[in-house]
C-alpha cells in the first residue's frame, strides 16, 4: 500500500515541484537560443531524444534482458534529461545555460518521446504481458500532467513575477535538488526489494547504457567541433536521466517496468560525478571559443 501511494501520488508531486521549479529558472534568452545558437542545443537533444533510446535498444539486446526489462531500460533512454544534470554541469564548469535548456526542451519533447519509444521497444521486444495495459492516452496525459504543465506554470511565474523569483532563485534551487535527491532516495527505498531480486540481470545493462550515453554523446558533440565546455553539457545531461519520470510512468502500467529505471537511479551518480569531477579541471582553465571558432 505505502509503495503505491509513493507511486501515485508522492513520485508524481516530487516530480511536478522539480518540473516547476525548472520553469522558474527559465528565461526568455534560454529559448532565444535555440535560434541564435543552434548547434549545441540541436545536437544535444538530438543525442537525448533519438541516441539515448537507440543505445537503450542496443543494450537491452546485449545483455539480453527479459521484454519487460528490456522496455523498462527503453523507457529509461527516452525520458529527458534531470534536473540535477544542471547542478553537476555547473560544478564541472560546463555550460550550465545549455544543460537547463536541454532539460526544458527534452521535457517538452516527452510528451512524443516517452510514448513513442514505449510502445516501439513493447513492439519490438514481444513484451507481450504489456500490450493490454499500455494505454498510450494515458502516458501522453500522465506526462503532460506532470511535466509540461508544471513547467509552463514555473514559466508564468517568472514573467509575471520576475523580480521576485530572482530573489528566491537560490533557495529555490537549494529546495528542489533536495527533493530531487529525496525523491530518487525515495525510489531506490520504495523499489530496494524489486531491485535487489533483479541487481544481477538488470545493474550491468542500467550501468553501461550511463556509461556508454554519456562517452558516445560527449565525443559526437567534439566531432561536432562543440566546445569543452557545451560537450560537459551534452554529456551529463545524457548521464543524468529523469529516472524519476521513467518510474512515474512505469509505475502506471506493471511495476516491472520500474526497476531498470530505479537500478539506474542507485548508480547514474557515481559514473556521471567522476566523469564531472575529470571535466571540473579542464574546463576551469577553458575560455570560450579558444580551441574552435564559433
Amino acid at each position: 500500500m505505502e509503495d503505491s501511494i509513493f507511486s501515485a501520488v508522492l513520485l508524481p508531486l516530487a516530480l511536478a515541484v522539480i518540473m516547476l521549479s525548472l520553469g522558474m529558472s527559465l528565461t526568455p534568452e534560454d529559448f532565444k537560443r535555440v535560434f541564435v545558437k543552434p548547434r549545441g542545443v540541436s545536437i544535444g537533444l538530438l543525442n537525448l531524444v533519438l541516441l539515448s533510446p537507440l543505445l537503450a535498444f542496443a543494450v537491452a539486446h546485449a545483455f539480453s534482458l527479459e521484454p519487460a526489462f528490456a522496455v523498462g531500460l527503453v523507457l529509461l533512454g527516452a525520458s529527458p534529461g534531470g534536473i540535477l544534470a544542471n547542478l553537476l554541469t555547473h560544478f564541472a564548469r560546463g555550460d550550465t545555460a545549455l544543460s537547463i535548456t536541454m532539460t526544458a526542451f527534452s521535457s517538452l519533447a516527452a510528451v512524443i518521446t516517452v510514448p513513442l519509444f514505449l510502445g516501439l521497444a513493447t513492439s519490438h521486444f514481444g513484451a507481450t504481458q504489456l500490450d493490454e495495459q499500455v494505454d498510450m492516452l494515458g502516458v501522453v496525459a500522465r506526462v503532460l500532467t506532470i511535466t509540461v504543465i508544471p513547467l509552463a506554470t514555473g514559466l508564468w511565474l517568472r514573467a509575471r513575477y520576475a523580480r521576485r523569483v530572482v530573489e528566491i532563485g537560490g533557495t529555490v534551487r537549494r529546495l528542489t535538488a533536495l527533493v530531487f535527491i529525496a525523491a530518487v532516495a525515495g525510489v531506490i527505498v520504495a523499489e530496494h526489494d524489486r531491485v535487489l531480486d533483479n541487481l544481477g540481470a538488470v545493474a550491468a545493462a542500467a550501468v553501461t547504457l550511463n556509461v556508454v550515453a554519456m562517452s558516445t554523446s560527449f565525443w559526437i558533440a567534439r566531432l561536432s567541433r562543440l566546445d569543452s565546455r557545451q560537450s560537459t553539457a551534452i554529456a551529463i545531461e545524457l548521464g543524468i536521466h529523469n529516472a524519476v519520470l521513467a518510474i512515474a510512468v512505469g509505475a502506471t502500467i506493471a511495476d516491472v517496468l520500474t526497476v531498470p529505471a530505479a537500478v539506474y537511479a542507485s548508480f547514474m551518480f557515481i559514473p556521471a560525478g567522476l566523469f564531472a569531477w575529470l571535466m571540473y579541471g579542464r574546463n576551469r582553465a577553458f575560455q570560450p571559443g579558444a580551441e574552435y571558432p564559433q
